[in-house]
């Protein structure tokens, strides 16, 4: 029997990155081809469970989806926003995007600018970075003292199990891409005229730190990782596979979670016959 998706990547007890093959492609399709085939299937898999999600929601139900994605720069977290969240219906999407904590939102709790942006019930939301920059680019740039990002951890573990309680299924997946893959992803930006806007220099300055991320990650996962929100360590060199691989994990998950529609309120056949009988003056 196949394994699954969520088996495959999920992060192990004691993470080593440098172990996991960034091209790899452990599970599932082995070429681009087999993989388009495979996501028109997993479309209609997640674009069901969506809408089932969505209407549970509407007859009184709590549940919902939060699917953070978390990678160094170029790594493809709007990649899979586009290919992945966008097969679903966006009226039951919200997406929100966290970058390097503002004057403001470093005077406030690290947690404070997340927690309004929670998906409310129904939703899958998409964060696009998270709060676990507060113990990433807080802790590589020094914004805060050790001891301070280094409580965080616990901080997060609690936060993500109070939403667990509440009924949002929290699924981590950190997009793994390498040094090689990614000054490739940078030089294209500057090359194409379309996507030149997308280079910031400050993306040089993250990468002259890779190692130091690569060791914030790899604690990160480890103190943070627990059933009730899952890390995913996502090979991402190729965005096909990356791609595949996020829809397969979420349409798991999905699938586990297992929403239903709401049974009719109404008398069905009653209401047709009605609908029937109606005249359009």
């Amino acid at each position: 029997m196949a394994r699954s998706a969520r088996s495959t990547f999920r992060v192990p007890a004691d993470p080593d990155l440098a172990a996991i093959d960034p091209r790899g492609r452990p599970v599932g399709p082995q070429d681009k081809s087999a993989a388009a085939e495979q996501m028109a299937d997993l479309a209609t898999v997640l674009d069901e469970r969506q809408e089932a999600l969505y209407a549970e929601a509407v007859g009184g139900g709590t549940r919902a989806v939060l699917l953070v994605l978390q990678g160094m720069d170029t790594s493809g977290k709007g990649g899979v926003i586009r290919h992945v969240a966008g097969l679903v219906n966006p009226q039951g999407l919200t997406i929100s995007s966290f970058k390097k904590p503002t004057t403001e939102e470093r005077a406030q709790h690290f947690l404070w600018r997340v927690r309004p942006k929670v998906p409310a019930p129904g939703q899958i939301g998409v964060f696009d970075r998270s709060h676990y920059e507060d113990v990433l680019i807080a802790r590589v740039d020094s914004l805060v003292p050790e001891e301070v990002w280094r409580g965080r951890y616990t901080e997060i573990t609690a936060f993500e199990s109070e939403l667990a309680e509440q009924g949002v299924t929290v699924v981590k997946c950190m997009l793994h891409i390498s040094p090689v893959e990614q000054a490739e992803r940078l030089l294209a930006r500057l090359d194409d005229p379309a996507k030149v806007w997308k280079y910031n220099t400050g993306d040089l300055d993250s990468r002259a730190r890779w190692p130091a991320y690569q060791q914030a990650y790899t604690d990160a996962l480890r103190e943070t990782d627990s059933d009730a929100a899952p890390w995913y360590v996502v090979p991402s060199d190729r965005k096909w596979y990356r791609n595949w691989a996020i829809a397969s994990i979420l349409a798991e998950t999905l699938a586990e979670l297992d929403p239903r529609f709401p049974p009719a309120t109404v008398d069905v056949d009653a209401e047709r016959a009605r609908i029937r009988a109606s005249v359009i003056a």
